[in-house]
């Protein structure tokens, strides 16, 4: 057992041990000297009596110098992250193995908190990440110690470890944020703007909270956020919506209302003047319809600006489907319609109700607005890019550009700045008589922009009007 032991420990390489043995024999040396310098005892014996000192030393302080070495290797093991199990000890000292018992009974009690403490962090950070609206977590010199996923989707997510001043340059979120950093007050509340990019303001409502004071660890305060440009945007269409619709409803109101009154007085026993009336009243209950109609559609779009199409659509499909419906109208006009399109042309990420909707806007304006008879044409090709806007974002990548021509008169400058204008129409449209809304080019333009495209117009007097609509093949690839 002791030859085993002193393998374990390897006493030869192990200089602290032998020092402790000779500093426990150091008295023995003492004594050996004093009793030779007094010649009771020969030098030959002194040195034999104290290496049998030293030895017994040796033997006694052994066991217990090698169960310390176990402890010792033992401990370290666990700190490096060792489990319990995987040491076998085996100690001949009762208080050696009360002090190993005592280690595991540590180690275990603190593996129960670190796991306790890992589930209750992941759940914590599961129910966080639940929430929809973006949390911050702010140290006390306004650094962000943690945030939830709606965060980390709203402002990046690299945006732990920033310094809450780099995460919005806005003067008053930042002093509402120092006052409460400061104890100068437990919770500040207001709405700042801050810019997203260089063409897109948001209006952002912030909650800055201070934590209890027996909260523990770094964390001091929690800022929460709401993005209130959705909100305003909304109401700010049906705000328009309203304002639009009781302005342009008033003039075909009062013009049926006119008539009502004219039928029931002067015009009450005249079939020629009825039927006249009549036919202007149906006239324009059916410009109020289609007025109406344009309006919610343009009020949806604008509602899911936000929100990417994700459809495959067959734009070659989509045309063929427009034509066949818009054929019986051409006719009435003495007009043809004619496609152009190369096969095998790719699918667009679009939504093909608005894409179908866009198209039929282009092509009943053309039929519309075209000279009688001629023809309408409708091409379809590949390009490598869409044409950069000064006013919203397009896709960079590969595009589907989609041209409509008709054959009339040369629009003017002044009108092709205005043309997607809400309820704009040209002059020589309304000298002509020719019923329209102003509506479906304004629709066009917002359906452009929800797919991230273009619209260019050219207008020449030898070749007519053709408007270019550019659709990216991939939505995922903005600018």
């Amino acid at each position: 057992m002791l030859f085993k032991k002193i393998g374990q420990f390897e006493i030869a390489n192990n200089s602290s041990f032998m020092a402790r043995v000779l500093i426990l024999s150091l008295p023995a040396a003492l004594v050996f000297i004093m009793l030779v310098g007094l010649n009771l005892l020969t030098p030959y014996w002194a040195i034999v009596s104290y290496m049998m000192i030293i030895v017994f030393n040796m033997v006694f302080l052994l066991p217990m110098s090698a169960e310390l070495q176990q402890l010792k290797k033992y401990i370290n093991e666990l700190a490096k992250g060792g489990v319990a199990d995987d040491f076998n000890m085996n100690f001949s000292e009762q208080e050696a193995r009360e002090i190993a018992e005592t280690i595991n009974s540590v180690h275990k009690f603190w593996v129960y908190k670190t796991d306790a403490l890992e589930t209750q962090v992941m759940s914590d950070t599961a129910v966080l990440d639940t929430l929809p609206d973006p949390i911050l977590m702010i140290d006390r010199s306004g650094n962000v110690l943690g945030a939830n996923l709606s965060a980390r989707q709203f402002l990046g997510a690299d945006i732990t470890n920033k310094n809450i001043e780099n995460v919005f340059h806005a003067n008053n979120f930042i002093n509402a944020v120092a006052r409460v950093l400061k104890k100068e007050s437990e919770s500040e509340n207001l709405i700042f703007y801050a810019h997203k990019d260089k063409k897109t303001e948001q209006k952002i409502y912030a909650h800055v909270k201070q934590l209890p004071w027996f909260s523990k660890g770094r964390t001091v305060a929690v800022v929460s956020l709401y993005d209130l440009t959705k909100a305003v945007k909304l109401e700010k269409m049906q705000s328009d919506f309203v304002a639009n619709a009781s302005h342009e409803l008033r003039t075909p109101l009062s013009v049926i209302s006119g008539f009502i009154e004219t039928l029931q007085t002067t015009a009450k026993n005249d079939d020629q003047a009825r039927e006249y009336f009549l036919k202007i009243m149906a006239d324009q209950t059916a410009f109020m319809s289609d007025l109406i109609e344009n309006l919610l559609s343009l009020s949806r779009i604008e509602m899911t600006q936000d929100e990417l199409p994700s459809e495959r659509v067959e734009l070659a499909e989509v045309i063929e489907d427009v034509v066949k419906a818009m054929s019986l109208k051409a006719e009435a006009r003495h007009m043809h319609i004619i496609t152009e399109i190369p096969p095998h042309l790719p699918p667009i990420t679009a939504d093909n109700q608005q894409i179908r909707q866009l198209i039929q806007n282009l092509t009943d304006n053309a039929i519309k607005y075209g000279l009688s008879p001629s023809d309408v044409t409708i091409s379809v090709k590949e390009v490598e890019k869409i044409p950069s806007s000064k006013s919203f974002s397009v896709s960079n990548g590969k595009a589907l550009a989609v041209s409509v021509n008709n054959k009339g008169s040369k629009i003017s400058r002044e009108d092709l700045m205005r043309l997607t204008e809400r309820f704009y129409r040209m002059q020589e449209h309304k000298d002509l008589n020719i019923k329209g809304t102003g509506l479906g080019l304004s629709i066009a333009k917002q359906i452009i922009i929800h797919h991230r495209g273009n619209l260019t117009v050219n207008s020449t007097g030898y070749d007519g009007t053709t408007f270019t609509v550019y659709l990216p093949l991939d939505l995922n690839k903005n600018s």
